[in-house]
């Protein structure tokens, strides 16, 4: 059967390519955004919605017949203006929608964290997709799929000059064995492995493990 999918962040590197990757699938129905602004794409099978995140629940019909939400929003601290607000976006704005998609019955979450998160990090970055990955493992989801890819690359709306140069240097990197696993990667190819993982997994009745995580050395 085919399925309905919710993408957020869909205006982001990782998540505008994910909305083409699905677009093109013949197993996609429809795809849904929630945005902040409008995100023009003329497709039949394509639906945007327009959203206030800090009042999520206002939004609970968006969620309702769904099979899968793929969780890609972030910012920076330099576009949030400070920590705390990027901890908004990144952590508590993401856990509401995963909170919204296990009301609504939505069975298939896929998250877009980091290399090297974890709650215990000393880097208040890491600290935080540790954090979110804690909170939405504990969701009763029937399948909960973490990505962690290293130093993203490609070409945003908002150019990131850190990132551009690291995406210069990065790629050096890994000549040297410790820093391999940390080589920077297209956002086009984390959203084609989504896309790919979903529907293979999906599709596959032998798939019992509900918790998986995909760590840049293991399928990039």
């Amino acid at each position: 059967m085919k399925k309905t999918v919710i993408v957020i962040g869909a205006t982001g590197l990782i998540g505008r390519a994910l909305v083409d990757q699905l677009l093109e699938s013949n197993e996609i129905a429809q795809v849904i955004t929630l945005t902040r602004r409008p995100l023009i794409i003329s497709h039949e099978k394509f639906i945007n919605h327009i959203v206030d995140f800090s009042k999520l629940n206002q939004y609970t019909e968006y969620f309702i017949g769904v099979d899968i939400l793929f969780s890609c929003l972030g910012t920076t601290k330099k576009q949030a203006g400070s920590i705390e607000l990027q901890r908004r976006v990144d952590l508590d704005y993401q856990y509401q929608a995963a909170q919204q998609a296990n009301t609504a019955g939505i069975a298939n979450y896929f998250l877009v964290s980091s290399s090297g998160a974890s709650a215990r990090s000393l880097s208040p970055y890491l600290k935080m997709k540790g954090e979110l990955e804690d909170k939405v493992i504990k969701l009763d989801f029937d399948s909960c799929v973490i990505f962690r890819p290293s130093l993203l690359i490609g070409q945003r709306e908002q150019g990131r000059a850190g990132e551009a140069f690291a995406g210069q240097l990065m790629p050096l990197l890994v000549y040297v064995p410790f820093f391999k696993r940390y080589r920077p990667i297209k956002g086009t190819e984390v959203a084609a492995k989504m896309a790919e993982v979903a529907l293979i997994d999906n599709d596959d009745s032998t798939q019992n493990q509900r918790v998986k995580s995909y760590n840049l050395d293991q399928i990039f």
